[in-house]
């Protein structure tokens, strides 16, 4: 009796460590990784986050900013670090869906890291300059089609999400817009508002100052169904069946990861994105919280890298 005592009192002991060890979680600052240059909406995002769940958990969620490779070096930052937790990537689906479609990569989009939530969603938004006369999705397929060569559209870069948007619409209404890639959204937004390019399909919170003051028509939403905060706005689906630019941010780890503490940020953050404050603030972002649970975020995954691949193959988009 007594060595049975012993061996159940080694065994609890041996899982105390383990238990206390994921209850104290967080209990040192955590790194979470931007890849992209501040002040986007990935950037807004995740400081929203970070700052929500510092003051929760009574620990620094520190933001940190990685440009370069198509986000592929903060991405790769991540999916290198060290499998305990206190390392994150705010990741834009490019990074998973397209990236790999369009250029040798530095990870496996599907083995090296582990989903943690979807955080939110970027509206998208079909517009074009002014001069250009077309007020509707049927009326810009109609005068593509009889203007074949004089229709430009801008993106931020080959294999970007704008180009593969504007490529869908292209080879599903049959038409063929000219594609000029620039070095990010904000010179092809100048381009467009000179009149150097006449369409461009973007998010909804760089285009709508531009949309209100007149210098920019405001077409279509580019989602796969009505955006919420704009009812009344068409999507570009509804005219063209199939074409939908869904834009999605999530929250990644490292692979290996433990699954509890996979399970509370996940919980966490879920609660911080229904907060009233947090929903107007991102809303006044153009973002709209949209968390999901891990598989979730994993199966979205697949179905996007499948679904973007034949279009990256259908137009032969190749990286820069």
């Amino acid at each position: 009796m007594m060595k049975i005592a012993l061996l159940l009192a080694l065994v609890q002991a041996a899982l105390i460590p383990c238990a206390a060890w994921a209850q104290a979680y967080p209990s040192k600052p955590i790194r979470f990784i931007v890849p992209i240059t501040p002040g986007g909406s990935n950037d807004v995002l995740a400081r929203t986050i970070a700052q929500k769940l510092s003051e929760a958990w009574r620990q620094p969620v520190v933001v940190e900013n990685k440009p370069g490779a198509g986000m592929n070096l903060g991405a790769d930052m991540v999916a290198k670090s060290p499998a305990d937790g206190y390392t994150w990537l705010l990741g834009a689906n490019n990074i998973f869906v397209t990236n790999p479609h369009v250029g040798k990569m530095p990870f496996d989009v599907f083995k090296d890291f582990a989903p943690v939530s979807q955080v939110a969603l970027v509206p998208f938004v079909l517009v074009v300059n002014p001069a250009l006369p077309v007020k509707n999705v049927a009326e810009l397929v109609e005068y593509a089609k009889k203007n074949p060569t004089a229709v430009y559209y801008g993106s931020s870069g080959n294999g970007s999400p704008q180009q593969l948007a504007a490529e869908m619409l292209n080879y599903t209404a049959g038409i063929k817009m000219q594609h000029v890639p620039y070095k990010g959204a904000v010179p092809a937004i100048t381009d467009l508002l000179g009149g150097r390019i006449q369409v461009f399909i973007g998010a909804v919170n760089s285009l709508m100052p531009f949309v209100k003051e007149g210098k920019l028509r405001l077409i279509a939403g580019a989602g796969g169904q009505r955006f919420a905060a704009f009812p009344d706005l068409p999507a570009i689906a509804e005219t063209v069946p199939g074409v939908a630019l869904d834009v999605w941010l999530g929250v990644f780890m490292p692979a290996g990861v433990p699954r509890d503490i996979i399970a509370k940020v996940n919980a966490d953050i879920a609660q911080l994105l229904q907060s009233p404050e947090v929903k107007a603030n991102l809303g006044a972002q153009g973002i709209e919280p949209a968390p999901s649970t891990p598989e979730a975020l994993a199966q979205t995954i697949r179905d996007d890298y499948a679904r973007w691949g034949k279009v990256i193959r259908e137009a032969n988009i190749k990286a820069d």
